[in-house]
């Protein structure tokens, strides 16, 4: 029997999409034909090897309104002339394509909202472009049959708002083999992730003039690496503050075990963070990492339930401070907390999550 094939796009460049990456590889191992296609950036590393073919797209414009325009034509010509029967579009920056393209060739589409796209930051401080995501978002959406999101909040908004049914898929990991809690050698207060606006990352490395005994590695690039590296050397930081670079899912998964305090900060500029549900969270549980999270609502049903980290209600310097040096400090409390992330972390496996992914493609409309 011929498989079904899959195309799912993205505008990343692959290598990096840990959600992806774990959505793709279960997929083939449910027999599917699977084929993710990203594009390719000026500096994009080779790919790494996996189990589903890999395809980047290449752009003349890489950042901006022009890029958008330009991936998302290209994208179109290549689902056209390509051999499929499902086309996965992620986010709103590649719906129109694969959207299209279901209509013409005739395809089945299923959408993934990894975030509220037209509530991010970046797109809610522009109101004309949030305007034009929005109507791409009226358009679509309502239209597609099998959709998923990454958490209760976000499939409640969209379904009050487009009359959809949003799964549930949480971006969580595969169980991780550590069998018990790793001793740390140093105190290393980690974030991972995009270095964009509204991050917390500013204000987390003015914080570190006032945190003594620890460092703060960050892990990732984004539009902010420049800025975050300048600010570091004007406040004579370079001894506190590591900046990773990119780093490849495989060496993340050495590196967050050495992790004292994993970091989660987001500053409440849209919809899309404040109803995030982000995979670091579910990563620094699996490594049995206390974490500072923001009081928002899907880390409070996570800390209600299990109290994995502690909850903040801004980015006020004082407050983080305050809340770092009690769990570099407080050894009882830090204790707790890497005893309930034990706990957690048979729950909000990848293993348990997966098969909410199968049931999608296997009753697709």
């Amino acid at each position: 029997m011929k498989k079904k094939k899959i195309i799912c796009t993205v505008t990343n460049d692959l290598n990096y999409d840990q959600r992806m990456i774990r959505i793709c590889s279960s997929l083939v191992e449910a027999e599917y034909d699977v084929e993710l296609v990203g594009r390719e950036k000026n500096n994009s590393p080779v790919l790494s090897e996996r189990n589903f073919k890999q395809k980047r797209i290449p752009c003349i414009f890489q950042k901006g309104k022009f890029f958008y325009l330009e991936y998302n034509f290209r994208l179109f010509i290549y689902l056209l002339f390509s051999k499929f029967d499902i086309v996965n579009s992620i986010d709103l920056d590649t719906i129109l394509p694969g959207y299209f393209i279901s209509k013409i060739r005739n395809k089945r589409i299923v959408y993934d909202a990894h975030e509220y796209f037209t509530e991010v930051p970046e797109v809610v401080v522009r109101p004309k472009v949030q305007r034009i995501w929005k109507s791409i978002e009226k358009f679509t959406v309502p239209k597609i049959k099998n959709n998923y999101t990454v958490c209760e909040s976000l499939a409640e908004l969209f379904d009050k708002e487009y009359g959809t049914d949003f799964k549930v898929l949480r971006n969580v990991p595969f169980k991780s083999d550590l069998k018990n809690i790793p001793k740390k050698e140093n105190k290393i207060i980690f974030y991972q992730g995009a270095l964009n606006e509204g991050r917390g990352l500013e204000e987390m490395i003015l914080a570190m003039k006032e945190i003594e005994g620890a460092e703060f590695w960050i892990a990732g690039e984004g539009d902010l690496s420049e800025l975050l590296r300048t600010l570091t050397k004007e406040e004579k930081l370079e001894n506190k503050i590591k900046f990773l670079g990119y780093v490849q899912p495989e060496e993340l998964r050495k590196i967050t075990p050495q992790i004292y305090i994993g970091l989660n900060l987001l500053e409440n500029k849209g919809l899309s963070y404040y109803y995030s549900l982000a995979n670091k969270a579910f990563d620094y549980i699996q490594a049995f990492i206390p974490a500072i999270h923001m009081d928002f609502p899907e880390y409070k049903k996570i800390n209600n339930e299990f109290e994995i980290a502690l909850l903040i209600p801004d980015l006020k310097k004082e407050i983080l401070v305050g809340n770092i040096n009690r769990l570099l400090q407080d050894e009882i409390l830090y204790r707790k907390l890497q005893e309930n992330c034990a706990k957690a972390r048979e729950e909000y496996i990848w293993e348990k999550e997966v098969g909410k992914l199968l049931a999608v493609y296997k009753n697709i409309t």
